[in-house]
């Protein structure tokens, strides 16, 4: 294994999942996950969700940045997060609330569990 990887879709095979049926809101919501690290409780790669909207709770630290598209974060007490292209941010353990794609939207992240 390489000491040096680029972090592009072609650098792993594509998971493509949806979320649980008992979280969705709204729409029909599709996740492809090109997962290129994970080791050691880290997990780095890009996601990218078609339009919906599903419920969220997070164990794990999150970082993101939006490379395209728009989403809502909204948390469980009201506040809301408008994301767009060029947006980094974290999500803690013990966040949740609901995550709505409005534009199909594609992020990079670490996550450590």
């Amino acid at each position: 294994m390489p000491d040096f990887l680029y972090l592009t879709p072609s650098a792993a095979e594509p998971e493509v999942e949806r979320p649980a049926p008992e979280k969705v809101i709204s729409g029909d919501p599709v996740h492809t996950t090109w997962n290129v690290e994970e080791r050691d409780g880290l997990y780095c790669g890009i996601w990218q969700s078609t339009p919906g909207k599903w419920r969220v709770s997070y164990e794990e630290w999150e970082y993101c940045r939006i490379l395209a598209g728009r989403s809502l974060i909204t948390a469980a007490d009201g506040t809301e997060y408008p994301l767009k292209a060029g947006d980094s941010f974290i999500l803690r353990p013990g966040f949740s609330g609901t995550w709505e794609v409005i534009e199909t939207t594609r992020k990079d992240y670490v996550i450590r569990l």
